[in-house]
């Protein structure tokens, strides 16, 4: 939807430090809260790798698979974030609770309505055409885990409330429930301990639908308070609004749809790796990269959602030109980050590969080990682009450019990434030719974004009715 902004037309010098410490004072608990998310599931993959080099790959392919309708929950109940950011700014806080409400609904209804795929989980994964030991493994994991999608999304929903109103150290604490309860139940579920049995890779994907419903139910107890009822009505505005649920389906799906269609592409894109001549081993090996890569993806999403958080909260205040000078300064922040991380995979991959080190196959692990430091150089040399990725798509979807969005997500991936990777299905080194593909794209795409926020469309937008 577009408004008429009477923007401010003068935007104040720029203080490079203070708005790097504006950015940092919402992101650093983002950043943390992400890097909390991402050591939840490298410590499920360590206890998969330690359990058997073969889950690991599996549970790496279903997560691409399963990522795609849970992608679509969640990012979709999380847009919340930008509804509360842009009614923050505009002082119409009466609006919040019940843009809050349209987001539990979502939760619920989708989370409900993911677990129909489960009579279905045999039939596509023999479809699929992975090896039948890791067919029968894919299974199990996605039957599990379907389970995880309805308190996933109520987690999103809750943390979309906070990070909306800037009060992002809240999500810390949502995490460290998640993250606790989540390698407990690992440490129990997965080898089987204290007399549990062992459900292997059927014990990850419980243990994370079990340790979401916990976090989901802290966070929404510290959501649904007196105080943020008096102020945003939480608990008084439960009632379905059609109009708000019409304007947050609008533009929350189209958000949710490129978390979607990104991860669609990208599971088709681990599934061609599962079928090359050497596919478990490259599977796996895509898998420990795909962890690893997360240690710079995390933190620079905490900074992208900082980013989409003040981008709203400007366009509600009718500021625009302060806006783009926070994209900006979110931008330089992540850099300093991603950086040197991306040049550690480079020169030090031998550290990332230790940590999923698995003798009980030393075969394909003398594979695995090969593959590795050569994707990880990929990834090392394409980090700064994805960060640029991150920050610029927030910054369009902070102000409800979330169409434009959606269709750089469906129409990219596949010529750049899935089509050359089936092309290289066959040859000997396909894997690294894949790899390759999908940092072009990763490239081209980050330029796209680029030129759309250049371009100043976005400061005439808004969410609000």
């Amino acid at each position: 939807m577009k408004a008429p902004l009477k923007a401010k037309t003068e935007v104040e010098p720029v203080n490079r430090k203070q708005q790097w410490k504006t950015i940092l004072k919402i992101a650093w608990p983002l950043v943390i809260a992400n890097g909390f998310w991402n050591l939840q599931l490298t410590i499920d993959r360590l206890f998969l790798a330690n359990y058997s080099t073969e889950t690991l790959g599996a549970a790496m392919a279903v997560m691409g698979i399963f990522w795609t309708p849970m992608a679509l929950l969640q990012q979709t109940a999380a847009y919340l974030t930008t509804f509360v950011a842009q009614y923050f700014g505009a002082r119409r806080l009466e609006m919040i609770g019940p843009s809050l409400w349209q987001s539990i609904y979502v939760s619920v209804i989708g989370g409900l309505l993911v677990l129909l795929f489960i009579p279905f989980a045999d039939r596509f994964f023999t479809f699929i055409g992975h090896p039948e030991s890791t067919r029968v493994l894919e299974v199990k994991y996605f039957v599990a885990i379907c389970y995880s999608a309805l308190p996933t999304a109520l987690v999103a929903a809750a943390s979309a409330f906070f990070t909306g109103l800037g009060h992002t150290r809240i999500i810390i604490r949502i995490n460290v429930v998640g993250l606790v309860a989540n390698a407990l139940l690992d440490y129990l579920l997965i080898p089987g301990t204290l007399g549990i049995p062992a459900y292997g890779i059927s014990g990850a994907g419980y243990a994370t639908a079990l340790a979401n419903v916990f976090a989901a139910a802290y966070g929404l107890y510290l959501v649904f308070t007196k105080s943020h009822e008096k102020t945003y009505k939480v608990l008084s505005a439960w009632r379905y609004d059609p109009d708000l649920m019409k304007r947050f389906l609008k533009y929350g799906l189209p958000s949710g749809m490129q978390w979607a269609l990104e991860g669609l592409a990208f599971s088709v894109f681990l599934i061609l790796i599962g079928r090359m001549t050497n596919g478990s081993s490259a599977l796996a090996a895509s898998g420990i990269v795909v962890t690893v890569m997360m240690l710079t993806i995390l933190p620079g999403l905490g900074v992208a959602q900082a980013v989409s958080v003040l981008v709203g909260q400007h366009l509600g205040e009718k500021n625009p030109g302060q806006a783009e000078v926070s994209a900006w300064s979110g931008l330089q922040v992540a850099l300093m980050y991603i950086i040197p991380v991306g040049l550690s995979f480079i020169l030090f991959p031998e550290f990332y590969l230790r940590w999923f080190h698995n003798a009980d196959d030393p075969a394909m692990w003398q594979q695995v080990a090969v593959i590795v430091p050569w994707l990880l150089m990929y990834v090392g040399l394409f980090t700064a682009f994805d960060c640029m990725n991150l920050v610029f798509s927030f910054a369009l979807k902070g102000a409800g450019d979330t169409r434009f969005v959606t269709l750089v997500a469906l129409v990219i991936p596949w010529p750049l990434m899935v089509v050359p990777t089936w092309l290289l299905i066959d040859h000997p080194h396909a894997v690294y030719g894949a790899w390759a593909a999908a940092s072009v794209y990763i490239v081209l795409q980050s330029i796209i974004f680029w030129r759309r926020f250049v371009g100043g469309k976005w400061k005439q937008m808004t969410v609000m009715g």
